[in-house]
């Protein structure tokens, strides 16, 4: 591994989300960056964010489906950070001009009502440190050329995190099976995705305990009162001008916005 300015490296990510501007991949320039690494940049592109002065609403987990994890040739998922200025209301607007190739996903939220510290931790210790659990309606926008990106790329430019809609209605996770809460994500009243909650992992469960002991590893855990996202349960949906988009999640009723210019 290199030796690399990991701020000057974040910087330039960021800066591309700044402009809505697309750039190549930064591993066609930095040929050796591993994933280490890619956590690292990550890291200063928090801290970029944090001085500027926002704030973190959770982390949030991306590649949780197998065929994603195929696809992308690894053995656990990644992880990234939702900021203050990502929340867009339920029923609200995604601007177009705010974001460069924006697709959706959908989700569900885990509202933690503990504290949680890995190594170890299983999906039912994460149940039942968990207050919540809600709809959500994650956008992705890689800030990279046609999504074209490798492990090392997505994880620095923090998981491709770009919006997220919360839904309204938080329910108590003992009250309902996770793993068989059925999503429908429609785009103009068509169809388009259609998915079950154990689509991530198994159960979303598993999604954040993994998560819990990913963070271990560097000494950090995951933080009563932070919202995490598990993953999509969909597959993500390339958005357009004039989209109205919903999903309905059994239980967790249904959330949505409009796409404008």
């Amino acid at each position: 591994m290199g030796n690399y300015n990991y701020r000057q490296i974040a910087a330039f990510l960021e800066r591309a989300e700044l402009e809505k501007k697309e750039i190549g991949r930064i591993t066609a320039d930095y040929t050796d960056l591993d994933v280490a690494a890619a956590y690292e940049i990550q890291a200063e592109l928090v801290n970029l964010k944090l001085e500027q002065g926002y704030r973190v609403i959770g982390p949030k987990m991306g590649l949780t489906s197998q065929a994603k994890m195929k696809q992308m040739k690894v053995e656990e998922p990644i992880y990234g950070y939702i900021f203050d200025y990502m929340v867009i209301p339920n029923g609200g607007q995604l601007r177009m001009r705010d974001l460069i190739h924006p697709k959706v996903e959908a989700e569900i939220a885990f509202v933690m009502g503990k504290d949680v510290s890995g190594p170890g931790v299983t999906g039912a210790q994460i149940l039942a440190a968990t207050e919540f659990v809600t709809s959500a309606l994650e956008i992705i926008d890689s800030r990279y050329e046609n999504f074209s990106f490798t492990l090392p790329d997505v994880i620095a430019d923090n998981a491709s995190s770009s919006r997220v809609i919360l839904g309204d209605r938080l329910v108590r996770p003992d009250e309902m099976e996770l793993d068989l809460v059925g999503v429908t994500l429609s785009i103009n009243g068509q169809i388009k995705a259609l998915g079950a909650g154990a689509a991530v992992l198994g159960h979303p469960a598993h999604s954040v305990a993994m998560l819990a002991n990913m963070l271990a590893r560097k000494g950090e855990s995951l933080k009563a009162g932070s919202v995490i996202l598990t993953g999509g349960v969909t597959e993500a949906i390339l958005l357009h001008v004039g989209d109205t988009v919903s999903a309905k999640l059994d239980g967790l009723g249904e959330i949505g916005f409009q796409v404008t210019e």
